[in-house]
């Protein structure tokens, strides 16, 4: 029986798979598990990593600290070495957490006294230096996070901003560029440096792939690990330089064929300029949350149109809007009824599609993906080939059978729903 070598605690459904993703690409075959895990054991499932996406990252600060700490409690039960909390590359919080207060209870679990911090993911735009995020060449504070509709990050420098969300704003602090620079011997000694401070989160400044690997090297004999899914890249080569995981190849799903259905739930710049794309080849439904509200337009109308459309080809559903239509709708509705209706809506479309044949589908958004996964009753999937940078093809393990890509809001080219679709093609 193969031995769980890492377990994953991730705070969405679209960050898990990107974690399991880059998990896939760098030598472990993975597992995700959607929603909190129960008592179930995985004695029938091999697999080197655990993924477990939760949907803590704008829930209740105690409801997320609780459901956090359950899936790593059961992660460590079926044998997990070391935890990573991943969260997402643009530190999606709010001065009072989740971040933060997740991470302390995790490092109180594993029964150690540092932790890494580090959100950086080069590879797509998001890089740190001397504390600060960036994403692309823009502070965040500057980016399109700033007018996130559920976590607005108006404070590039996350010393300041996670030492907000902890029980001691002196428990974080620094391991600069001119350390990391260095290597991973260098960083090792610095966090040791910190260890003796008092410090018990380290954020680790990085600009480009080698630091990541650096710092994931430097990380090995910790308990915890927290991040975006970019330093995950070197901790597959921590096992096995000590011989745990054999070198593997990236295993193929099976094509189920049949129509495919493109959801977009994310109002971020990214899936905006992607649902624009994909509109100019195939058809396109928008969901206006006040129409859903009012009853003119329901569920069910959305998804008569879309089954009559999928004879000629994909069908996309969005409710992707710039940022003066999202704020009007929430101040028509009210900000949790305007995302409730909408997501809502986004769940019952998944199931109506899946009744009318849909076995593929692309979800974009973390809110939306965890919403259609619950709607569809998914709870494990298999990790498979990548579509880009983060966002990687699974399939089901159980019923429905569905092939399903879920995507950060953030992420993804321009062309990113046709790539998806051309990679079905060639598969």
């Amino acid at each position: 029986m193969r031995s769980l070598l890492l377990g994953a605690v991730a705070d969405d459904v679209t960050g898990a798979t990107d974690l399991g993703s880059m998990l896939s690409r760098n030598g472990m075959d993975v597992i995700q598990v959607l929603g909190p895990p129960g008592k179930e054991s995985t004695d029938d499932v091999e697999a080197d990593a655990i993924v477990c996406a939760l949907k803590t990252r704008t829930a209740p600060r105690e409801q997320a600290v609780e459901e956090s700490l359950a899936a790593a409690r059961w992660l460590m039960a079926q044998g997990a070495k070391q935890l990573f909390f991943k969260y997402c590359s643009t530190f999606d919080s709010t001065e009072a957490g989740n971040i933060g207060p997740v991470a302390e209870a995790l490092l109180d679990l594993v029964d150690e006294d540092l932790a890494v911090v580090c959100p950086a993911y080069p590879e797509n735009g998001r890089t740190v230096f001397q504390g600060h995020l960036f994403v692309g060449n823009r502070l965040l504070s500057e980016s399109g996070m700033r007018h996130h509709p559920l976590t607005p990050m108006t404070d590039a420098n996350l010393v300041r901003f996670l030492g907000r969300q902890c029980r001691r704003p002196e428990s974080v602090g620094l391991v600069p560029y001119e350390v990391v620079d260095r290597g991973a011997g260098a960083i090792r000694a610095w966090l040791a440096k910190l260890r003796a401070r008092g410090v018990r989160f380290a954020l680790v400044d990085a600009t480009k792939a080698d630091h990541l690997w650096s710092a994931a090297t430097a990380v090995s004999d910790l308990r915890l690990v927290t991040g975006g899914s970019g330093i995950a890249r070197g901790l597959p080569a921590n096992f096995r330089r000590t011989d745990e995981l054999p070198e593997r190849i990236e295993a193929r799903l099976p094509a189920l064929g049949g129509p495919v259905a493109v959801l977009a739930g994310s109002c971020s710049e990214a899936t905006r300029a992607q649902v624009g794309v994909m509109a100019t080849r195939h058809t396109a439904l928008a969901l206006d949350p006040i129409a859903l509200a009012g009853g003119p337009e329901t569920v069910d109308e959305i998804v008569g149109r879309a089954r009559a459309a999928l004879g000629q080809g994909p069908v996309l559903i969005h409710s992707s809007a710039a940022p003066e239509q999202v704020e009007a709708a929430q101040q028509a509705l009210g900000r949790d009824k305007a995302g409730e209706t909408v997501e809502a809506a986004f769940g019952k479309v998944a199931s109506g599609l899946v009744e009318s044949g849909v076995r593929t589908f692309v979800v974009a958004g973390g809110e939306t993906s965890g919403r259609v996964a619950a709607a569809l009753g998914l709870r494990r999937l298999r990790i498979g080939p990548e579509i880009e940078p983060g966002v990687p093809w699974t399939l089901h393990i159980g019923d429905p059978e569905v092939r399903i890509a879920f995507k950060s809001g953030n992420f993804g080219s321009d062309d990113f729903f046709l790539k998806a679709l051309e990679i079905l093609e060639e598969s």
